[in-house]
C-alpha cells in the first residue's frame, strides 16, 4: 500500500522524469505569445493538454479564454485544491536572447500595434502548472479529494473597459459547485534559482486604474479667449498630484502615477477634452480608499479653478496580496519539502500587484514566488552572480527564466495540492 511519503516521491521522480515535456510547452507558450482578454490559442493549448491527461472535467471560455482543469482522486476527501497560473503577456518587446524568443506583434490591440511577450514569465506558471496536473492525474488513485487547475486570463490587465482576470473568472461562478479549500498561486521571479520567497502579511499591493477627463470648450488657438482650454488644469494635475503623499499616512507606501495622455486636435486647436490613465498602488486597501477619495477631490477642485469639469473613475479594482499567519503555517511544511528549509526566505514587500489576490481573499491559501535567476544574496540584496545573466526584473524586455528551476515549480504546486487535500480529510475518511 502506498504512503504519503512514498507519493511525494513518485511525485518527485514524475516531475523530473517528465520535465522535457513541461519545458517544451514553455518554450512553444513563449514564441506565441497573447495578450489580455486574446488569449486564444494559449486557451486551446492549455485545454489540449489538459485532456490529454484524462482529467475528469475541462472548462474552456470561462471569463474570456480562462480554462478550468478538474481532477477528482480516487480516495474519500473533503479538501479542493485550488492551483493557479495565469495566462496572458504583456505588449513588450522580446529581448531576453533565448532560441525561442518571441517575434509576434499584435496590429489589432487597442493603442497598437505591440509586440508581445510574456516578459512577466506567465509562461513560466503555465507550463509549471500543466506539468503538476500531469503528475497528480497520474497519481489519481491516491488523491484524498479534487483538485482544480485555473489558468486566468488578463492578469496583467484588460484594455479598458473591457472586465477580465480573477475577479471575473470567480463571479462567473464556475467554481461555487467545488467550494475550493485552499487556493495556491506562485510567481517566477529574480531570486536565486530554487529559493522560495514566503511571507505573512501584505506581500503584493493594491491596485487601481484612474481614468481622468478634464472638459472645456474647442476653440481655434489663435483665440483661446473664446472657449476654455483643459490643457492649464492638466498641466496642474500632472505636478500636483504628488501633493497626495503628503495628506495621507507617510509610514504607508503608495504611488499615483500617470502614465498616458490623449488629446483630441491638432496643433492649432484647443481641445475639448484630455484624457489621463494611470495607477494608484497602495500597501493596504483602506489606504487605497483614502488616496481615491484625495485624488478625486484634488482633480475636481483644478478642474473648477480653471473653468473645466473633471470624470474621475476608477476601474480594475485589484486587493492587496496578504497571507495570513494560519495559513503560511499550513503551507510551508510543503514548501520546505521541495526546496528545504534554508532556501525560504522572507521578501520585501512591493508595490506590484498579482490579481491572485481574489483567490486568497475569497477562498484562503497562500501566494509565493520563485527564484528562477543567475543572482544570489549579498548584503541583504538580491545581486547577479560572476558569469551568469544577472538581475532581470519582471517585465523588462530582457527578463528570462531557468528551465530547470520550473521543475521545482512543478513540485511545489503538487506537494501543496498532495499534503492539503490529507490535512481536509476527516476521520470517517480515512
Amino acid at each position: 500500500m502506498s504512503t504519503p511519503d512514498n507519493i511525494r516521491e513518485l511525485l518527485n521522480k514524475r516531475a523530473e522524469e517528465t520535465s522535457k515535456d513541461m519545458i517544451a510547452w514553455r518554450h512553444h507558450l513563449h514564441r506565441h505569445p497573447e495578450l489580455s482578454n486574446r488569449e486564444i490559442k494559449t486557451s486551446a493549448f492549455i485545454a489540449n493538454r489538459l485532456r490529454e491527461m484524462g482529467l475528469d472535467e475541462v472548462k474552456t471560455g470561462i471569463a474570456g479564454h480562462g480554462v478550468l482543469g478538474v481532477l477528482r482522486g480516487g480516495l474519500a476527501g473533503s479538501g479542493v485544491a485550488l492551483l493557479r497560473a495565469d495566462i496572458d503577456a504583456l505588449p513588450v518587446v522580446d529581448e531576453s536572447g533565448v532560441d525561442f524568443a518571441s517575434t509576434v506583434v499584435d496590429q489589432d490591440y487597442p493603442g497598437g500595434p505591440f509586440p508581445v511577450s510574456h516578459a512577466c514569465g506567465h509562461d513560466c506558471h503555465t507550463a509549471m502548472l500543466l506539468g503538476a496536473m500531469r503528475i497528480l492525474a497520474e497519481q489519481r488513485g491516491s488523491l484524498p479529494g479534487t483538485v482544480l487547475a485555473v489558468f486566468q486570463p488578463a492578469e496583467e490587465g484588460a484594455p479598458y473597459p473591457e472586465a477580465g482576470g480573477a475577479k471575473a473568472f470567480i463571479d462567473t461562478g464556475v467554481l461555487d459547485e467545488f467550494s475550493p479549500t485552499a487556493a495556491f498561486g506562485m510567481h517566477v521571479q529574480p531570486y536565486p534559482k530554487g529559493m522560495v520567497s514566503l511571507m505573512s502579511g501584505v506581500q503584493f499591493g493594491a491596485s487601481s486604474m484612474i481614468r481622468i477627463v478634464i472638459t472645456g470648450e474647442q476653440v481655434h488657438g489663435s483665440t483661446p479667449w473664446m472657449g476654455t482650454d483643459p490643457m492649464p488644469a492638466v498641466g496642474a494635475i500632472l505636478t500636483s498630484i504628488g501633493q497626495v503623499y503628503r495628506s495621507t499616512d507617510a509610514f504607508s507606501p503608495k504611488t499615483v502615477s500617470i502614465g498616458h495622455i490623449e488629446d483630441v486636435g491638432r496643433f492649432n486647436v484647443i481641445g475639448q477634452s484630455v484624457t489621463l490613465w494611470g495607477t494608484i498602488r497602495t500597501l493596504s486597501d483602506q489606504v487605497m480608499e483614502e488616496v481615491q477619495g484625495k485624488v478625486r477631490d484634488l482633480v475636481h477642485g483644478i478642474a473648477q479653478a480653471f473653468g473645466c469639469s473633471a470624470e474621475v473613475e476608477y476601474a480594475q479594482p485589484v486587493p492587496a496580496v496578504s497571507n495570513t499567519e494560519e495559513w503560511v503555517t499550513k503551507l510551508r511544511p510543503s514548501l520546505a519539502e521541495v526546496v528545504g528549509e534554508d532556501n525560504i526566505f522572507v521578501p520585501d514587500p512591493t508595490l506590484g500587484y498579482d490579481d491572485v489576490s481574489e483567490f486568497i481573499v475569497r477562498f484562503g491559501g497562500l501566494y509565493v514566488g520563485l527564484g528562477v535567476q543567475d543572482t544570489e544574496f549579498g548584503d541583504g540584496q538580491v545581486q547577479a552572480v560572476e558569469g551568469g545573466r544577472g538581475v532581470v526584473p519582471n517585465h523588462h524586455p530582457a527578463f528570462y527564466a531557468d528551465d530547470k528551476t520550473l521543475i521545482t515549480g512543478v513540485k511545489l504546486h503538487a506537494h501543496v495540492a498532495y499534503n492539503h487535500l490529507l490535512s481536509q480529510r476527516r476521520p470517517a475518511e480515512h
